[in-house]
């Protein structure tokens, strides 16, 4: 049938993307003490840009902010990427707890999408973190060109990490001045909470994230990226036309919004390309993304 056509492709899209072996690190440090507090290192293996310290790329890896996905599912991407010559930093983070009720969003009965404060605190945390722990586990990298990048919800979070001097006087997480980051690549990322909450994105995710009714509202205007702007941070979105995960809607409205702000924000759209092609070493949309991040970062 015509309509499974769609649906069949996402499918066929995320398992080549998973069918990938897990790419162990170079070398792990941790930015604190909870098991999920930990940052993998990959050293440089290739030539990409002129000699020289290799630029650092930050993954923040996706998942809808929940607990059943983890960093292994980016380790051949932070594997690719390391291969076309980057230094990479693949993060973890603290995500939704198993069996939350439903009185933390939408659903209930499995795995809840994020925790608050903790994923935000997380993220915080380890890029603040990075650059002592870059010097002792990754000497190739050179952190003064760091891209940041992260795909699904963890587009979310490097939006949002890069926008931490924008956040309300009041944020825990409020900078002084803006991350020395080369520039933010978000891959087909949930950047505009309230497109996403009205198309149901990752089975209402994002309202789990901050939590349901009256904490939704209260919350996003510490965690909702198009409430971010403008950040002065040189930004790119990599999305495909025919993502049904997040749909291209999403991360149009981000950028129309960061216009709206007066600020430009690149918006290259992949036709024929769904929401894993972009992490995939196996995708010509993955090599795409290499190139976006290569701009930014030399």
């Amino acid at each position: 049938m015509p309509d499974n056509v769609p649906a069949a492709r996402a499918a066929a899209e995320e398992e080549s993307a998973f069918s990938h072996p897990p790419v162990d690190p170079d070398a792990v440090a941790a930015y604190g003490d909870h098991p999920d507090q930990v940052i993998d290192f990959y050293a440089p293996r290739g030539e990409v840009g002129p000699g020289g310290p290799a630029p650092l790329v930050v993954v923040l890896h996706g998942g809808a902010w929940r607990a059943p996905y983890d960093r292994r599912h980016v380790t051949p991407f932070a594997d690719f990427l390391a291969r076309r010559g980057f230094a990479v930093a693949n993060v973890e983070y603290r995500r939704g707890a198993e069996d939350a009720d439903s009185s933390a969003g939408s659903g209930g009965g499995g795995p809840v999408a994020g925790r608050w404060p903790e994923t935000f605190d997380d993220v915080a945390a380890a890029l603040d973190a990075l650059p002592a722990l870059v010097r002792e586990a990754l000497p190739q990298a050179d952190p003064r060109r760091t891209v940041l990048t992260g795909h699904s919800a963890g587009g979310h979070l490097a939006l949002w990490a890069a926008a931490r001097h924008v956040l309300p006087a009041d944020a825990p997480w409020r900078t002084d001045r803006p991350a020395a980051l080369r520039g933010v690549v978000a891959l087909a990322p949930i950047a505009d909470f309230t497109v996403a909450d009205k198309l149901d994105v990752c089975g209402g995710a994002a309202r789990q994230l901050l939590g349901g009714g009256v904490e939704f509202a209260e919350r996003r205007p510490y965690a909702d990226p198009a409430l971010l702007l403008p950040t002065g941070i040189a930004t790119t979105l990599v999305q495909g036309r025919t993502d049904i995960v997040v749909p291209q809607a999403v991360g149009e409205s981000y950028a129309d919004t960061a216009a709206k702000a007066g600020e430009v924000v690149g918006l290259t759209l992949l036709e024929d390309v769904g929401h894993f092609p972009l992490i995939d070493p196996a995708a010509d949309a993955c090599a795409v993304v290499a190139e976006e991040i290569a701009q930014l970062a030399w």
